[in-house]
């Protein structure tokens, strides 16, 4: 998955953008976490430092309404989910602009103590952005209208089960698979054709933990890898055969960080006093073996997942920003920065926003701490947990029913 960027940089379209290998043309982000589901843009010539009171606001758009959904950005749009009353919604904005496109429902509003409104990311493959709301309405949009080609709910069609902050998965898409996690019994992870959503296959019965998954290859095995509510798992790509399991970073509350694979190595991290541990992947025949290399209690990633870059690690534990290294979770430093929050990477700085909405640009660097800037955005009530996402030379910035784009392009 964490090839050079050089080695897939492979044409140029007609519009002038470089496209990768993988048909993702740089500078989009089209999906939770980026190209790569690593958080690390692939995206160079941005600013190193900002003045004071942060960078150029471009444009601020409302209407988002109420949620925790990240942004994606792809073919000069933007998408996000949120509810408008009693109705979620997927919506796509213009993203030079911030100009509403088109907004199209999606099921019933999910409602919960701990905020209202979706928590997953749209996910753009071509010409269809996928969608999975927080009460199981799972679809596949037009990306130009947001007319539904298909659409079920998980739990309702494919015997999921709710869990207790409302799911909160941004569905993968590899190949023709869509991949989605309805935890319920027998349906703990499920393969989707993307085209129809009919079956493929369903596999296991553990609950839905908040997370992500993402795909790795390990030896001719290609698997996709999830954080579910007892334990981390390796499931076979074509028929959902278990391949292995790690369950002593599950904290069996909320498994809300994206694993991250390189180099047949795996890592987990969760919150509510677990830790991160570190599984190295050892292909054997038609299984795989799992063989723990370090457990560390030092970065307890509560809704943040953690970025690597070369090779270390930098993610909140708690409410310290931590620099560990990725192949021993040696602590190189740990800094209050902006405040327990989330964070990506690009251009070899830490994009940083605090769930008070504080925004700090940081050198990713095991050297120290050095920030390099820092602004505050608007917030209410509800702590800031959409994430920001860095796109075509802009950050953005979600927080419930407003969206923020900021120029961060070097001049």
């Amino acid at each position: 998955m964490n090839r050079c960027i050089a080695g897939w940089i492979i044409a140029v379209c007609g519009l002038g953008r470089a496209v990768a290998a993988d048909g993702v043309a740089v500078g989009e982000w089209p999906q939770w976490r980026g190209p790569d589901r690593t958080g690390v843009s692939r995206e160079t010539g941005l600013l190193h430092a900002w003045p004071e009171g942060g960078p150029s606001k471009v444009w601020t758009a409302t209407g988002a309404g109420e949620g925790y959904s990240t942004v994606s950005v792809a073919g000069g749009r933007l998408f996000t989910m949120g509810n408008r009353g009693d109705t979620e919604y997927v919506i796509c904005y213009d993203a030079a602009t911030g100009k509403q496109i088109w907004a199209q429902k999606n099921g019933k509003a999910f409602r919960n103590g701990r905020g209202d409104g979706p928590r997953g990311t749209p996910t753009v493959d071509g010409q269809w952005v996928y969608a999975l709301g927080s009460s199981g309405d799972l679809s596949c949009r037009d990306v130009k209208s947001g007319k539904a080609k298909w659409h079920l709910n998980v739990f309702r069609d494919l015997g999921g089960k709710q869990i207790g902050w409302g799911l909160s998965e941004s569905v993968l898409i590899d190949g023709d698979r869509l991949i989605c996690t309805p935890g319920g019994r027998g349906s703990g992870v499920v393969a989707l054709d993307k085209k129809t959503g009919r079956v493929i296959w369903k596999s296991g019965s553990d609950r839905a933990g908040y997370s992500s998954a993402i795909v790795a290859e390990v030896g001719s095995v290609r698997q996709v890898v999830v954080f579910m509510s007892d334990a981390g798992r390796g499931l076979s790509v074509a028929d959902g055969r278990e391949l292995w399991s790690y369950d002593r970073v599950a904290n069996r509350t909320a498994n809300v960080a994206t694993p991250i694979f390189r180099d047949d190595h795996v890592f987990f991290s969760s919150g509510y006093g677990t830790g991160a541990g570190l599984v190295k992947l050892t292909p054997r025949g038609s299984t795989v073996r799992a063989e723990e290399v370090y457990f560390t209690s030092r970065m307890q990633n509560h809704h943040c997942s953690s970025v690597l870059v070369g090779d270390y690690l930098y993610g909140f534990g708690g409410r310290a920003l931590i620099c560990m290294d990725f192949k021993t979770g040696e602590e190189a430093w740990r800094d209050r920065s902006v405040g327990k929050g989330s964070l990506v990477c690009a251009d070899g700085y830490l994009y940083c926003l605090s769930e008070g909405g504080v925004v700090g640009l940081v050198e990713a660097s095991p050297a120290g701490y050095r920030e390099t800037g820092r602004f505050k955005i608007a917030k209410g009530r509800q702590p800031t947990w959409a994430h920001p996402v860095v796109a075509g030379g802009r950050l953005y910035l979600r927080h419930q029913d407003s969206i923020y784009c900021y120029d961060v392009k070097a001049r």
